[in-house]
């Protein structure tokens, strides 16, 4: 194995001990509840950061449904993840009076500026870049949202301020 397969083993949340008993912990709490799947994703979600394709496959193991089943949930869902997040989130809605607005332009602006494509997650860990549907601001097209924070009339000369308020 490679140096990148065994770091991506020993990062993975179902391989490291202490994130593992976080797993068995949210599972074991909520497996008899109305809904369980969706409360222990959404739980490990929240305590986790994300739902790796292995921690998918635990889960449905621990939980003896098929693993499609949780994996139909995670993808279904936009706000799951299967992927670590950065600190920050940059959404850019995809809305028509956003896309008309200029999204399209934003989106090039924060993949120059910071050197990654949208899904991904910028070396440092500080941002990871996403799209989202339409986030109901037509009036303030086009808009980003950066954490929970919704920015309208975003233009892409003004993208880098928002870039360098996420890394202080």
């Amino acid at each position: 194995m490679n140096s990148a397969v065994i770091s991506a083993l020993a990062n993975d949340p179902v391989n490291n001990t202490d994130q593992k008993s976080i797993i068995d912990s949210i599972i074991n709490e909520n497996r008899t509840r109305p809904g369980a799947t969706m409360v222990i994703l959404n739980e490990v979600q929240s305590q986790i950061g994300f739902i790796s394709e292995s921690m998918q496959s635990y889960i449905a193991q621990t939980l003896r449904v098929p693993v499609s089943t949780i994996h139909g949930v995670v993808s279904f869902y936009s706000f799951f993840t299967t992927q670590p997040r950065g600190k920050h989130t940059i959404k850019f809605c995809m809305g028509t009076a956003c896309y008309v607005g200029g999204t399209p332009q934003l989106i090039e602006k924060a993949k120059q500026a910071l050197g990654i494509d949208m899904g991904q997650t910028t070396p440092d860990g500080k941002i990871t870049l996403e799209v989202c549907r339409c986030v109901g601001a037509c009036s303030q097209a086009p808009v980003i949202v950066v954490d929970d924070e919704t920015l309208g009339r975003v233009k892409p000369s003004k993208f880098p301020q928002v870039v360098r308020q996420c890394q202080e």
